[in-house]
């Protein structure tokens, strides 16, 4: 981020402004799959909490930490506009699970037993099913 603030001859508290403001820029490294849970209200309403628990508890890690085994980071993130589906998550900026379906960016109508479903495929080295 220093070298970026010097070659746009900015001061770097302005390059560090930007990349810890938005969710796709990663200043630490993370897991093969990013796991970034809407924090926003109608998630919180319809149960991120228990998702973000059930991450942590299957992982075995803390919020903005990966697993010892390199596959999961889990981080909260603001609104990810799939509010009708709450809650979701949206996995390594690509990929959105929904129990049912997965569809191209998010994870939506979560529950804690689907989320670790979906956990446990990609450990196996599987991939959810994507598409209605």
């Amino acid at each position: 981020m220093n070298k970026v603030a010097k070659v746009l001859n900015m001061a770097p508290m302005q390059v560090y402004e930007v990349a810890s403001f938005y969710t796709m820029f990663n200043r630490t490294k993370v897991g093969k799959y990013h796991l970034q849970v809407c924090g926003t209200t109608p998630c919180q309403l319809r149960g991120a909490r228990d998702i973000i628990k059930a991450i942590k508890d299957y992982a075995h890690i803390e919020m903005d930490q990966t697993s010892e085994d390199g596959l999961f980071t889990v981080s909260e993130v603001e609104c990810l506009g799939a509010c009708v589906n709450a809650p979701m998550i949206q996995v390594n900026n690509e990929y959105v699970y929904e129990v049912i379906t997965v569809s191209s960016n998010f994870v939506q109508d979560l529950t804690p037993e689907s989320i670790v479903n979906i956990l446990e495929q990609w450990k196996r080295g599987e991939e959810p099913k994507k598409g209605p």
